[in-house]
């Protein structure tokens, strides 16, 4: 039996589906009043709970052999600050805790690249590359959300040395034809829309069924404990990303830069209108700096490790932009 939390996410809805096709009997963690509608939804046993609740986490791992710990909140806005150290770090816990007692548990921890943190001291020219290796600088600003998920790290490594067998994967920027107004697929709606700018940068990205299928492989078919896998496919300047996008949706890319001036000016702008109104801001400190720095995440521990290497761009980007027209059509035909 297999336990999945996140499993109305993307990467959990793209687990999900890949564990039933596999033949693996599923249970997932669910939030609210409504399952969560999602291919192969009626194959799942559906469990109704909360993170934050120990005791039910603990209940729903009766009989359970393997955990995906895919649930968690990115968020950006100063306003969730609070919610993301009690669902990333807290409810991490919680599951880390609850696996611990039943001993046999194996563990699969989807984190991201944004607990690595970053290189100190003087870089060479170009892109600064990070890896497993990355160390945290305790002394370095962060951002709320790469915090929370390095302390949900420290939890897993916690459980490690307590006995538990776990992996952590660290994906960047997850591609999938998923609902286009929520995380990271909202870059597709950018480019569908036709919006005319584009910050200067780069973003690095991966495609949801590498992420599924590596963190499968690690968990399911390896003995692997105590360590972290970086997944990325690779680093591409943003424009680049939204105009390939554009262009398989037949769209109108973006053709003008936003100057660091101006998205400096945006942000502070964003942030009075969200204090006074209690709204969350379209772009933040964060967003609005991200990119900034050249950064190239490798991953070519995983590639080594697993013998596989990741899907190509391309084929990513077209997938996802005929996946989401798809859903599109459906959409507007049932409106």
């Amino acid at each position: 039996m297999i336990f999945v939390t996140g499993g109305s996410g993307l990467v959990g809805s793209f687990l999900i589906a890949e564990l039933i096709a596999r033949g693996e009997s599923v249970r997932a963690l669910y939030r609210g009043d409504v399952v969560p509608q999602i291919p192969a939804a009626s194959q799942v046993e559906w469990v109704e709970g909360d993170l934050r609740d120990a005791l039910g986490l603990r209940v729903a791992l009766e009989g359970v052999t393997h955990v995906f710990h895919c649930a968690g909140l990115v968020s950006y806005a100063p306003q969730d600050e609070t919610a993301l150290l009690q669902v990333n770090v807290e409810g991490t816990a919680n599951m880390v805790d609850a696996c611990l007692e039943r001993p046999g548990i194996r563990l699969g921890y989807v984190s991201s690249v944004a607990a690595l943190g970053s290189k100190t001291g003087e870089q060479p020219a170009g892109p600064v590359q990070l890896d497993e290796t990355a160390k945290w600088d305790l002394g370095a600003e962060h951002n709320a959300y790469a915090t929370s998920k390095y302390l949900a790290e420290l939890e897993v490594w916690r459980g490690v040395s307590e006995g538990l067998q776990a992996v952590a994967v660290n994906p960047s920027v997850i591609l999938g034809p998923a609902d286009w107004n929520r995380s990271s697929t909202r870059l597709f709606r950018y480019a569908y829309d036709q919006h005319a700018f584009y910050t200067p940068g780069n973003i690095n990205v991966v495609d949801v069924r590498d992420v599924v299928d590596m963190l499968m492989r690690l968990t399911l078919d390896t003995t692997i404990s105590g360590e972290r896998f970086v997944l990325s496919a690779q680093a591409v300047p943003l424009r680049d990303f939204l105009s390939q996008a554009a262009t398989c949706f037949r769209r109108k890319p973006p053709t003008i830069a936003v100057p660091d001036w101006a998205a400096e000016t945006i942000w502070r702008l964003e942030h009075v209108r969200s204090v006074m109104t209690g709204a969350r801001p379209l772009i933040t400190k964060d967003t609005a700096r991200a990119g900034r720095r050249p950064v190239e995440y490798r991953a070519d521990k995983v590639q080594r490790v697993l013998g596989q290497s990741f899907r190509a761009l391309p084929d990513t980007i077209t997938w996802c932009c005929e996946g989401l027209m798809a859903r599109k059509h459906v959409t507007e035909q049932l409106v």
